[in-house]
């Protein structure tokens, strides 16, 4: 699979081709007292039923997302799988993967059109920009389907995270004088950055470095769509090989809000964790072979568990 992503990032050369409850703005608070405020009102909101299509999930998410924004969270999380809503990352080949998220961000940014012009989208790097705006052409020898372009238009400013060189990245050198803190304008007031997670050691670091630089001093919220930040949560990254993805974790996790979260569990125990802001966090138990399942809610809570404790604690204890 990274073989084929690689393929991707290196052929810049090549030819590329339900309801949903509204949530009022609230005044900003600091962080501590956010983070309270955020428990308590996901004991006492009534929790989202779960989506039965893509297009339900996306109203969801822009609304969590919304939410999140108005209450002052200074990072914010929306995270789902991009195959179908009970696969997960990893179940399609890497490409495609990136393909779906990339449709499914444009539908996501559609609820955010009344501030387009001042929300600048980030992605992962300048070849995959170049496919947003110009689309890819088929190629079945690198796996590769034809795709049109999903961002032809200049409704929202746009950067990249990343600035490839295709005959170095052969070589697997990434490392470039570029910083993306330079695409920021003084008319931007919110961040919104596309699926970091092919290269995470540099992409988490542009991040870093875009809350630093800019976000941070001017309270401006990034909004981390398909992230997969559950490989910092799980320590798939050892720090002493890691230490720029180690950074984003100790520093930016904490800070981090996850708005709209779709976690699928697989095997004798099939659920899905399952979190839409302000609600709570819920595990349900679904038929993983019917999509338009709701669930049935095994577990609640006002705090995110870990995988590990969903899968070893929670679901043996929980699930019949």
């Amino acid at each position: 699979m990274h073989t084929q992503l690689s393929q991707r990032r290196e052929g810049a050369q090549r030819a590329r081709t339900a309801t949903v409850r509204p949530c009022a703005p609230r005044p900003r608070v600091t962080l501590r007292a956010q983070q309270t405020e955020q428990q308590a009102e996901a004991r006492t909101q009534p929790a989202a039923t779960f989506p039965v299509s893509y297009d339900q999930a996306m109203r969801q998410a822009q609304e969590a997302a919304k939410a999140a924004v108005a209450a002052g969270a200074p990072l914010v999380e929306v995270e789902f799988p991009s195959t179908t809503l009970t696969g997960v990352s990893g179940d399609g080949e890497g490409q495609n993967e990136m393909n779906a998220s990339m449709g499914f961000l444009r539908q996501f940014l559609g609820g955010f059109r009344s501030r387009a012009a001042s929300t600048r989208v980030f992605f992962p790097d300048n070849v995959e920009l170049d496919v947003a705006r110009s689309g890819q052409t088929e190629d079945p020898s690198a796996g590769r389907k034809a795709l049109d372009p999903v961002f032809g238009d200049d409704t929202f400013p746009m950067g990249y995270l990343t600035k490839q060189n295709a005959a170095w990245a052969v070589l697997g050198f990434y490392k470039s004088s570029f910083s993306p803190s330079d695409l920021v304008k003084d008319t931007d007031d919110m961040l919104v950055v596309a699926y970091p997670s092919f290269n995470p050691r540099e992409e988490l670091s542009a991040v870093y470095e875009l809350y630093e630089k800019k976000a941070k001093a001017r309270s401006m919220p990034i909004i981390l769509f398909n992230a997969e930040l559950d490989r910092l949560r799980g320590g798939y990254y050892p720090s002493v090989f890691f230490p720029e993805i180690a950074k984003f974790g100790k520093d930016l996790l904490p800070l981090t809000t996850t708005a709209y979260y779709i976690h699928n569990f697989k095997g004798t125990r099939p659920a899905t964790l399952f979190r839409c802001y302000p609600g709570p966090w819920q595990l349900l138990k679904r038929d993983p072979l019917n999509e338009n399942d709701p669930g049935q809610v095994l577990w609640e809570s006002d705090k995110m568990p870990t995988l590990k404790e969903v899968a070893l604690e929670i679901l043996p204890a929980v699930w019949r």
